[in-house]
């Protein structure tokens, strides 16, 4: 199973700004430099279960909280597919939708 590292990042990096914390002050609690935590929030670096404990102890929270829906095909892609999706011009959504009968076609 592939884990959305990205994902996991964007929901410690939520959940450090909702309780007013800088990268700084994680970086201190955790004892690891703020270009580290940088990179864990932009899912640049893959985290270990260790240090995701440590950072859930540091804001406060429950790891199911910053782990669900971080396997690769969950919930999280297909809104985030439809997103993109929607951003899309007409134009650009009929080269889409046509791509996508060709992959489902070929399979």
């Amino acid at each position: 199973m592939n884990v959305d590292y990205k994902l996991i990042g964007k929901k410690i990096q939520a959940e450090r700004k909702a309780r007013g914390m800088t990268q700084e002050i994680l970086a201190e609690k955790l004892d690891v430099s703020i270009g580290y935590i940088s990179q864990v929030e932009r899912g640049i670096t893959k985290i270990s279960l260790d240090l995701l404990a440590a950072i859930c102890g540091a804001l406060d929270c429950d790891i199911s909280k910053l782990v669900s829906d971080s396997a690769a095909g969950s919930k999280y892609l297909t809104s985030e597919t439809a997103e993109k999706f929607a951003s899309l011009n007409q134009k650009e959504r009929r080269i889409v939708n046509a791509f996508m009968d060709l992959l489902i076609d070929n399979r």
